[in-house]
């Protein structure tokens, strides 16, 4: 098993942080390989919603890599599995509150198969790397008006 965490602080309300995290159609504008996403069954956020995912690939190609959330919690944690894709990982994101700050952890794990399983050092760095894109999502969040 494969897994990667990393955590944030971000000047803003753990409400806030958690309603733009909630709206998956924001992924593309923090995590770097999204091309698109789109709700495809469900509840927007909500447990048991099905997102069309879109992601850059091997090549520059596009694959899907679509995901339901599998636990939502207002305020406290989003948690999701990958359904389709190459690879099937399950992560969530974490908040908790920190004064007027919103700490966010952002973890991921993987069961690698078949050729993945033999690269698990690169496998474990690129889940690194996703992990990481949280500051991302600091500098997106610290950047929008109203969020002091």
């Amino acid at each position: 098993m494969a897994s990667a965490e990393y955590d944030v602080l971000i000047k803003s309300d753990a409400m806030s942080v958690y309603n733009f995290l909630a709206d998956a159609r924001n992924l593309p504008r923090w995590r770097v390989g999204i091309r698109s996403v789109e709700l495809q069954s469900g509840a927007e956020g909500a447990k048991g919603a099905v997102y069309r995912q879109l992601l850059t690939g091997p090549g520059g190609r596009t694959v899907a890599g679509d995901f339901e959330i599998i636990e939502a919690r207002p305020g406290a944690e989003i948690q999701y599995r990958v359904i389709v894709g190459q690879t099937r990982p399950r992560g969530g994101y974490y908040l908790s509150t920190e004064g007027q700050r919103t700490r966010v952890r952002f973890a991921l794990e993987c069961e690698p198969k078949g050729i993945l399983d033999r690269l698990r050092n690169p496998f474990r760095r690129a889940m690194k790397a996703e992990v990481c894109q949280l500051e991302r999502l600091k500098a997106v969040l610290e950047d929008m008006p109203h969020q002091e």
